[in-house]
């Protein structure tokens, strides 16, 4: 079986996942969509895929997914046209902005029985799922704390800022997905702190550079988060699951693994810039499990109700920092 994908948005994600679904075996990209000609045509030149609109799309037959890469706002009321359409989705984090809204969208995949997958990358990372799987098989024991480190080389845009819902909802994200994933428990309280440290442009468009996160489930076990908008070394991705036989951790990745040794010291090369260098094999391993998923008829490893739960932690987050409290999810979740 083949499974014949259709683009939308060809930013830079979309560039990702284009790239992605042309080098996975059984995935083949057909089809473009993007309203900015040369970003269109760009990957029409790359991959030999047509350009059409996104209602040309929902209507061919030649297409059997999409992966959404489009802005944010527009996830939720395409998920639901591509739904009703018979096609399977691949969406990028988030759902949307609003608890409601994601909730109201996957009410109409469960509707039409649709294959969702939410583009939660860091699980198919290959060390992280390495990780994962020395947990899986008991090597650590019961996972006790998880720490969890994250901090991008520098901020992104302010116009991107102005419109990301804010850095729990956009980069924090990520790590709520992995805490869930690797805590084995849904989480029932947050804590967090934000500060404006890296840009006070950041704090004036009413968002935070700097933030720590606790998440605590109910059987006592802990997730601590810190996030960083700056890190003048490099893109630093660190994981360290804490276990009542053991540890297991992942440390960051280097330009290469070389290692020169003198009088001076130890001198190491610099960590890889950003996220595409140092998630790319992720984002091939999570197209290849949607693909994988569609073949077998299998639930996707990242659904739209991890998605949605990761949305309601970054919702607790935002409200604990307001309020200055511990928050309970069911506060969110109503």
């Amino acid at each position: 079986m083949t499974v014949r994908f259709g683009v939308l948005g060809a930013g830079r994600i979309g560039q990702v996942h284009a790239a992605a679904i042309s080098s996975v075996p059984g995935a083949e990209l057909v089809a473009v969509f993007d309203p900015v000609a040369e970003a269109a045509q760009s990957v029409r030149e790359k991959y030999g895929a047509d350009i059409r609109s996104i209602d040309e799309i929902a209507a061919s037959d030649d297409i059997d997914a999409v992966a959404i890469c489009t802005p944010t706002d527009t996830h939720a009321d395409l998920i639901e046209q591509f739904s009703r359409a018979g096609k399977a989705v691949f969406c990028e984090k988030p759902v949307d902005l609003s608890v409601k809204r994601v909730q109201e969208c996957l009410q109409t995949v469960a509707e039409t029985k649709t294959t969702l997958m939410v583009g939660f990358n860091r699980r198919f990372d290959p060390d992280f799922r390495a990780l994962k799987s020395a947990i899986d098989a008991g090597k650590i024991g019961d996972v006790e704390m998880v720490t969890i480190t994250s901090r991008d080389p520098g901020a992104p845009p302010l116009s991107y800022i102005e419109r990301s819902g804010g850095i729990f909802r956009d980069m924090t994200i990520h790590d709520f997905d992995l805490a869930r994933w690797l805590l084995g428990e849904e989480v029932e309280t947050v804590q967090a702190a934000g500060s404006v440290l890296v840009d006070k442009a950041i704090g004036e468009a009413g968002d935070f550079d700097s933030v720590n996160v606790i998440l605590r489930t109910a059987s006592g076990r802990q997730c601590t988060i810190t996030n960083s908008r700056r890190a003048t070394y490099g893109y630093d991705q660190r994981l360290e699951v804490h276990g009542s036989k053991g540890a297991a951790s992942v440390e960051n990745v280097f330009e290469s693994r070389v290692t020169v040794a003198g009088k001076e010291g130890y001198q190491r090369p610099p960590l890889v810039n950003f996220f595409l260098e140092r998630y790319m094999p992720a984002y091939r391993a999570e197209i290849s499990a949607f693909v994988d998923s569609m073949e077998n008829g299998t639930t996707p490893p990242a659904t739209g109700q991890d998605g949605l739960m990761a949305l309601v932690l970054a919702d607790a987050a935002v409200k604990s920092v307001a309020e200055g409290r511990v928050v309970m999810v069911s506060e969110i979740l109503g």
